[in-house]
């Protein structure tokens, strides 16, 4: 059985709205990025998204590792429950997976392993500065 711990409950002890606020401006923010990451990473090459991120100039491995980083860190900050974050934080190495096989069916777009390496390296930061990032907002 799971018993809650002192920071799990920190952010809604005594009822705590602004507590609760935060934790779900940030799961709101985390479901915005993965939607953007799914429709980018489904999106073909020639599409409008897709030209204008390749103009941006930034390192194809650079862009996997930052957003994954973010898609990692987000839950594990924002769920009010410590493990369930990050369950889905570590979650989105599946859906990096996923994703970089769904490319196979895009115009235009290539399944590359290190793509997954780079969404890997990403969620595994992500998770990793997640945890004291999520105990320092606990203390305040």
């Amino acid at each position: 059985m799971n018993t809650p711990t002192q920071h799990d409950n920190a952010a809604v002890a005594g009822g705590n709205a602004p507590g609760r606020t935060r934790h779900a401006l940030i799961l709101a923010f985390w479901a915005v990025l993965v939607c953007c990451v799914v429709i980018g990473s489904l999106s073909p090459a020639a599409s409008p998204a897709m030209v204008a991120v390749g103009r941006m100039h930034i390192n194809d491995k650079v862009m996997h590792f930052c957003a994954y980083l973010a898609l990692s860190l987000l839950p594990v900050i924002g769920f009010k429950d410590r493990r369930a974050g990050l369950k889905a934080g570590l979650s989105m190495f599946i859906l990096g997976i996923l994703l970089e096989g769904g490319q196979h069916f895009s115009p235009g777009r290539a399944v590359e392993l290190g793509d997954v390496i780079a969404n890997g390296a990403g969620v595994r930061c992500g998770a990793s500065l997640g945890l004291p990032i999520r105990a320092c907002i606990a203390l305040l």
